[in-house]
């Protein structure tokens, strides 16, 4: 079977197969996908259409999974380097960055016309929005720079619920943002549990992360302060009507004990703590799964 101009050199074994179904990365497609169909349900009062469910699911994964290949582009010689990543795709060879490049460009291109043909202009400017954020100025100008990089490239991380939510109801309003909001203040922590764990390799990449150009300490009481941060914007659903009042106390605990998982962290010896990473992803979990649970 002849291969096509795209895939020319790319042999079809269960190896490389593997190699191209992570290359956009399907954990953070999927991560992406559950906060977009958080903004559908709530968007949509608890009454979700399968319709739009379908082609948000489409157009969300196609835009996410297109901005994942072509970060993956731009830090290849990155991940070359840094022992977690050089085993990923491209640094591997098992697909030329010139074939993994086009592949990132239809997909995104396909999640631009299946957004503007089922949602309209604002669900498929706030996608555009997300993609140009993530690939443009985090991948390729601000994560070789500067630490704050993580600031800039966390909102595209945050707009899939505003695109969930836009898709549904048509429109923004408060809530949206609320939304908006709590995965903002709470990926600054979760990033940062994660890059403290991998600073040596971030290091010997050149890649200038808090704990690299800041030093450990610094990066433990940044991640101390978004963490207590959480908590006032964990609770704004319950103040705006979005959910009811067990959110409200499952916001209020669930994020004292992050806090206090937190202060027991930088109060500590140790340089890393992955149950911290872990644990914010439970936490975000459990935060978004009440507030549907609980809407009213």
């Amino acid at each position: 079977m002849k291969s096509s101009s795209l895939f020319a050199g790319f042999p079809m074994t269960k190896k490389s197969l593997t190699a191209l179904f992570m290359l956009p990365k399907p954990g953070i497609v999927l991560l992406s996908l559950v906060a977009g169909w958080t903004g559908v349900y709530i968007g949509s009062h608890g009454h979700p259409s399968p319709h739009v469910v379908l082609w948000l699911s489409v157009g969300l994964g196609l835009a996410t999974a297109g901005a994942a290949v072509m970060n993956n582009v731009v830090d290849r010689d990155i991940d070359s380097v840094m022992k977690r990543t050089k085993g990923r795709t491209l640094p591997s060879g098992a697909i030329s960055p010139r074939s993994a490049y086009w592949i990132g460009v239809l997909m995104i291109l396909s999640s631009l016309l299946v957004t503007m043909y089922y949602f309209g202009s604002l669900v498929t400017i706030l996608t555009w929005i997300a993609i140009f954020i993530y690939v443009v100025l985090y991948s390729i100008y601000l994560k070789r720079t500067t630490p704050m990089a993580t600031h800039i490239g966390g909102l595209s991380g945050a707009l899939p619920p505003l695109i969930g939510y836009a898709a549904a109801n048509g429109s923004l309003d408060v809530n949206a943002y609320i939304l908006f909001a709590i995965i903002v203040v709470w990926q600054q922590p979760h990033f940062w549990a994660l890059a403290l764990k991998y600073k040596d390799d971030y290091a010997s990449a050149g890649v200038p992360i808090m704990p690299v150009s800041m030093g450990v300490e610094a990066t433990k009481v940044r991640l101390l302060w978004w963490t207590v941060g959480l908590l006032p914007i964990a609770v704004l659903p319950y103040f705006s009507g979005m959910a009811g009042i067990y959110y409200l106390v499952v916001a209020v605990l669930l994020s004292i004990v992050y806090i206090g998982f937190t202060v027991r962290f930088v109060m500590s010896n140790k340089d890393k703590e992955m149950f911290l990473f872990f644990f914010s992803i439970f936490y975000l979990g459990v935060l978004f799964g009440t507030m549907v649970l609980d809407m009213t």
